[in-house]
């Protein structure tokens, strides 16, 4: 070839130079884009691979590499094979598919959302699939699945699981099929929980659920459907007998004593029990009459178990119609007060009045506290009862002044329950004071709002004693009362019980328990007033053998409408003075002169 033709061909011309340099930029160029694509698929958050025909990895970034040697130390060895032999059929199928897989391996188990797509590349089958963590999800959606299907203190599966099973039970039945449900409810529990407090009133409900639990059946279903209150399937059953005997093999385990929190509890369940199909044949009417059967025993010796019948079904019926009435009555304010007198017996003079609630029904008769105070205690009606009796108090405040005096004290009950409330007794204490007269007022209330873990006697007690408003322990010694608790009780008058007035001048014991309540009470600056005085004889022990000073009762007088003394005495000095009655003074003085009844 001729040279000068070769370096025509091959001179370092401009056009050259600028074609070579264009070759250089852009494969230095492709080399820089592909080291960038190979690091973002290296560093992607989502664990990608790349499988061939024969499920060996031809690529693998970071995070499915993590993945993969995660599953590969993980107890469960077959976790790789079991997800290389499916990747083969989706491969070999062709299909699709996105798949939630599970890597058990480290301190976690790992959930993956795991999207496999088969593909054809330069001539060769590959199945790309693509990885997301949804661990968290999955961990949020298991805390929601729990909060609805199972309870976070027992762990056991809430109304709505026990409520489908029974249905699927009902669903398929074939008409031979029988089973029972039990209604568990703890007794006093409430008073378990202000004595203890609720975090040992919680233990003690998660170690119940464990006792009852113990002998259970895959087939059976225990359920805490609420608060203190559990449903039990015994599924199947063969007869009423067999329940019956299992029912109080539970009941006898649940007498052992539960130690909490370094103390020893004894608690006792109430249980009635419906059966499939003699007592129902839907979930509600089975929980319904078994709720039935619980409050017959409630309402009896407690701790005990019964099975339904129809003579629950009218009580539960009459007492429908009884809370029915309670609640109308409430909403037309039919309730009234009656006043019963607190009497200095030295003296006979009338130093306070009680006042006492009465509901008028629908034909006007009264009715006495016995028949609705419990009912409106459970159904959450006493707050606003109370109330009513404040209001009554206001509106008869001329007449209480007429015919008792403008110094006497104005006595209100208030439940246990109330009192440890400060949602209750913040407002109360407001309308007290709105009322303009608080320092007349007495509020009494039972020892346990002084005993038990309440806000009573921190948070309510200093609210009543800066309005002036006194405070009397009512009922005392009937309850969980004991000298060493009255010590500790900052109150301004003490009840004690008619329990112990009743025939006192015939009971040594009951005479030496007044004494010493009466000393420390004394010693404690408390007033003593004896309850439920009934006979002079009960009088004229209290008057020689005791320096109690006051006492209320029958034997002075019954409570009365205020309305009818005054229709029936127009002159309120009468009206007053015939309020006391007063035995004849030579019976009196032979009674002293017996003797008997000196210290």
């Amino acid at each position: 070839m001729d040279f000068a033709k070769f370096l025509g061909m091959h001179s370092p011309n401009k056009n050259n130079f600028q074609a070579a340099a264009t070759q250089a930029d852009n494969e230095s160029s492709f080399e820089s884009e592909l080291s960038i694509l190979r690091d973002v698929f290296r560093l992607l958050p989502n664990g990608v691979t790349v499988q061939d025909e024969n499920g060996e990895f031809v690529l693998m970034n970071d995070a499915a590499a993590a993945t993969l040697q995660r599953a590969a130390t993980a107890p469960e060895a077959s976790q790789l094979n079991d997800r290389r032999e499916t990747c083969l059929e989706l491969l070999r199928a062709g299909r699709a598919a996105v798949l939630e897989e599970s890597v058990a391996g480290g301190q976690a188990k790992q959930v993956l959302l795991t999207s496999h797509r088969p593909v054809r590349i330069a001539e060769r089958n590959l199945l790309i699939s693509s990885s997301t963590d949804i661990s968290e999800q999955k961990a949020f959606e298991e805390h929601l699945f729990r909060s609805a299907y199972y309870d976070e203190l027992t762990g056991l599966p809430t109304r709505r699981v026990i409520e489908h099973r029974v249905n699927s039970l009902l669903k398929y039945d074939s008409g031979q099929g029988r089973f029972a449900l039990a209604f568990l409810d703890v007794d006093n529990f409430k008073h378990i929980n202000d004595y203890y407090g609720h975090s040992v009133g919680d233990a003690l409900l998660a170690e119940m659920a464990k006792r009852v639990g113990l002998d259970l059946r895959d087939s059976d279903i225990l359920s805490r459907i609420s608060g203190d209150e559990f449903v039990l399937l015994l599924n199947p059953i063969e007869s009423e007998d067999e329940v019956a005997e299992f029912i109080r093999f539970i009941l006898q385990r649940l007498k052992a004593p539960f130690f909490i929190d370094q103390s020893e509890i004894f608690a006792s369940t109430s249980i009635g029990v419906s059966l499939y199909p003699d007592h129902g044949r839907s979930y509600e009417e089975l929980r319904q009459n078994a709720d039935i059967a619980m409050y017959r025993v409630k309402n009896g010796s407690k701790g005990a178990a019964a099975f339904f019948d129809a003579s629950m079904e009218r009580e539960a019926l009459a007492r429908m119609k009884v809370e029915q009435a309670l609640r109308v009555a409430i909403l037309e304010k039919r309730f009234c007060c009656a006043f019963q007198p607190k009497v200095d017996i030295r003296t006979q003079e009338i130093q306070g009045v009680e006042a006492l609630v009465r509901l008028r029904d629908d034909e006007g008769v009264i009715q006495a506290p016995s028949t609705f105070i419990n009912l409106a205690t459970e159904l959450g009606l006493i707050d606003e009862l109370t109330h009513l009796v404040l209001a009554e108090i206001v509106k008869s405040i001329d007449l209480i002044n007429e015919t008792f005096g403008s110094d006497t004290t104005i006595s209100m009950n208030v439940a246990a329950k109330q009192a440890g409330n400060p949602e209750f007794m913040g407002p109360f204490a407001q309308a007290i004071e709105a009322t303009g007269f608080p320092k007349r007022f007495m509020i009494e209330v039972t020892e346990d709002a002084f005993v038990t873990k309440t806000h009573f006697h921190d948070e309510i007690l200093p609210l009543f004693r800066k309005l002036g408003v006194r405070i009397s322990i009512d009922d005392f010694g009937i309850g969980y009362s004991s000298l060493s608790a009255l010590a500790d009780i900052t109150a301004d008058e003490i009840k004690i019980d008619r329990s112990f007035i009743t025939d006192i001048h015939k009971r040594p014991r009951s005479q030496g328990i007044l004494r010493a309540i009466e000393s420390l009470s004394e010693a404690l600056g408390m007033t003593v007033i004896a309850e439920g005085l009934e006979s002079f004889e009960e009088l004229a022990y209290l008057q020689a053998a005791t320096k109690i000073r006051y006492a209320q009762g029958y034997y002075f007088s019954k409570p009365i409408f205020l309305e009818d003394l005054k229709l029936a005495t127009p002159r309120a000095s009468e009206a007053r003075a015939g309020l006391v009655s007063r035995p004849a003074p030579e019976t009196r003085a032979s009674y002293a002169r017996t003797g008997t009844y000196r210290r």
